[in-house]
């Protein structure tokens, strides 16, 4: 007992220890905590109405505790397994076609010799990321109008008929999708892009003694090195899976595209803000975040198994 009470001390000291010897860079740290803790961890304590039947006037601690009855109100509601359906369509077809696009990008222009015309081509796949959502939104629906589009002109010219895209069910997920794809891959690649810098050179001056090509390098040398990298980012991508973008869907949506469009976070807006049903949209929102957290952690472990690659 005195022994451990001795190294209890001792250990205590030297956290001290390092915390006198740290407290500039602590004190540096600590408005970044401090905005994680405001925004991020203090909020999930109202949470705890979508166990209740929320009224502003009582508070949290005042409102009625109803259990379960939000999210088995849910479930049952002819809306849910359409949003959550939805969801995965639209998560799932920009995981499949999205993800492996930067990785393309960044291989193919890391073979670009000239040096000039390489960052000519970068700087100009960045500016996409940069425009608004509302612009982006907006310029889909300059060019796919049914009337003035320069799509729907090209469809006339070549004798077929316009087609409305923006008002069709079927070809919302595309052009969401596609439209996301141009706007984020370059910026996308940046993270490959650094991890492709970080090759050992005398990798390449080895593959190229053993008589390895362009295309053997990339393959065998560059694939290889940055495939870490790669499965890092599936594995957020995954995470990320029904955090489908609710800004860009509320303005390009309507109520002939909902069969495909309606989402989990758009209709939480709706019954959550625009009707005023706060622990309904609360308990949607918790069912939300513990199913990313479930495909996270899954993602994880099995990458950690397959791969020994891991984010945690």
């Amino acid at each position: 007992m005195v022994r451990q009470g001795v190294c209890g001390k001792a250990r205590k000291n030297r956290l001290w220890a390092d915390v006198r010897r740290d407290k500039y860079l602590i004190l540096m740290v600590l408005p970044v905590v401090a905005v994680f803790l405001i925004y991020n961890y203090l909020p999930m304590l109202w949470n705890i109405i979508s166990f209740e039947k929320y009224s502003i006037r009582k508070g949290i601690f005042g409102s009625k505790w109803v259990g379960l009855e939000n999210f088995e109100r849910f479930f049952s509601s002819p809306y849910c397994w359409r949003v959550i359906r939805n969801t995965f369509v639209i998560s799932f077809t920009d995981l499949i076609l999205g993800w492996p696009v930067p990785i393309i990008f960044a291989l193919f222009l890391n073979e670009v010799r000239n040096v000039y015309l390489k960052r000519v081509i970068q700087t100009f796949s960045y500016l996409p990321h940069f425009i608004s959502v509302v612009v982006v939104v907006g310029m889909l629906k300059i060019f796919f109008s049914p009337t003035s589009g320069v799509v729907n002109e090209i469809i006339k010219k070549c004798g077929g008929e316009p087609i409305p895209f923006l008002s069709s069910a079927n070809c919302f997920v595309w052009l969401y999708v596609f439209s996301g794809i141009w706007q984020n891959f370059g910026w996308d690649s940046i993270i490959y892009f650094s991890a492709i810098s970080s090759i050992d050179p005398e990798i390449y001056e080895a593959a190229v003694v053993d008589g390895a090509g362009r295309w053997r390098k990339m393959f065998n040398v560059t694939l290889p090195s940055i495939a870490p990298t790669i499965i890092t980012m599936l594995i957020l991508r995954v995470g990320w899976l029904m955090s489908v973008g609710f800004e860009k869907i509320i303005l390009m949506y309507n109520e002939a595209t909902y069969e495909t469009a309606d989402v989990i976070s758009t209709y939480v807006y709706r019954v959550g803000l625009l009707n005023s049903d706060f622990s309904y949209g609360t308990a949607i929102g918790l069912f939300n975040c513990l199913i990313s957290l479930v495909l996270l952690v899954g993602a994880n472990a099995i990458s950690r198994r397959l791969t020994d690659t891991s984010i945690f």
